[in-house]
């Protein structure tokens, strides 16, 4: 069986995120430094559930700690998390200056 145990960091080849993690991910896409949103778009809050499958995936962070509220996990999108997506991380360019993209 491919892909990733609860307890691996290192996600398999063929590992890809559900559409709940797609959705979640997607969103540091748009905001600076890839920070993940807190809250979906109709302002519920993001399953902790889904946070926590794409910290242990490797496709996000822990970034900042929220003074107003210190259990809120505020993270950012990692360099996997932007190939997962299919994505280069912003200012990620090789040496012939072509954007590595990977498709979803």
């Amino acid at each position: 069986m491919s892909g990733v145990s609860e307890a691996s960091s290192e996600p398999g080849p063929d590992l890809r995120p559900s559409q709940a993690q797609i959705r979640y991910l997607a969103r540091g896409l748009e905001e600076p430094g890839g920070k993940l949103p807190l809250f979906d778009r109709d302002g519920r809050e993001i399953p902790k559930k889904t946070v926590e499958a794409c910290i242990a995936h490797g496709w996000a962070e822990p970034w900042v700690t929220n003074p107003m509220k210190p259990n809120w996990l505020v993270c950012r999108l990692t360099p996997q998390g932007y190939r997962a997506l299919g994505h280069a991380r912003p200012g990620a360019e090789s040496r012939t200056g072509i954007t590595d993209r990977e498709p979803i």
